[in-house]
């Protein structure tokens, strides 16, 4: 499996973008170093995949599966796509505060500690639908782990989405997402752009 070892400030900066949005509360001293000359069309669009990407914790080719699938889908394509990508399993867990990044979330859901609809799911990619059920397995929830991402993630806002009850670490997907109520800075029309070439 492929792993994204870059550290995750220098590509933020690289990127152009907040480490907040990744769930990190680092600051970066450096400033970055902008190219004189201008950045080509392709490049900007090129800049706008792996922003996403890199923002959902995926690589080059389930990233082109989710366009073909979003492609497939009614309705707009780019706004399909973040929808796509804002219904993983790893990225809900850390929507709920359940995981303080989504490398975490991740991991969580790896380890075998998250059930949905009753079942565990041991899948990050696993895609959530409306009216699913998504808990921490009872035997983890008591962990010191939990205790300190519920104490590190108590001010975040839960999206309109989704519905937690935070004691029993359990929350229920309302609806899915539409693409107002995801607030990631990726334009995905250039994405879209990107890939009809």
């Amino acid at each position: 499996m492929a792993v994204n070892r870059t550290p995750v400030l220098k590509r933020c900066r690289s990127l152009g973008m907040e480490p907040t949005v990744l769930g990190y509360d680092k600051k970066s001293k450096r400033e970055l170093k902008r190219a004189r000359r201008k950045v080509s069309e392709y490049g900007l669009q090129l800049r706008e995949k792996q922003k996403a990407k890199f923002i959902y914790g995926v690589t080059e080719k389930p990233f082109r599966n989710y366009y073909k699938k979003a492609e497939r889908m009614p309705g707009m394509t780019g706004p399909n796509l973040m929808i796509l990508l804002e219904s993983r399993l790893d990225n809900v867990i850390f929507r709920l505060g359940l995981a303080r990044t989504r490398r975490e979330a991740r991991q969580i859901v790896d380890h075998k500690q998250v059930l949905v609809n009753g079942k565990c799911v041991n899948i990050p990619s696993a895609l959530v639908s409306a009216g699913d059920v998504v808990e921490i397995k009872e035997k983890c929830r008591d962990s010191q782990r939990y205790k300190d991402i519920a104490e590190a993630t108590g001010g975040r806002l839960i999206p309109e989405w989704l519905e937690l009850d935070a004691e029993n670490f359990k929350a229920t997907v309302k609806s899915l997402p539409t693409r107002e109520m995801i607030d990631v800075p990726v334009d995905e029309v250039q994405i879209v752009e990107l890939y009809s070439k």
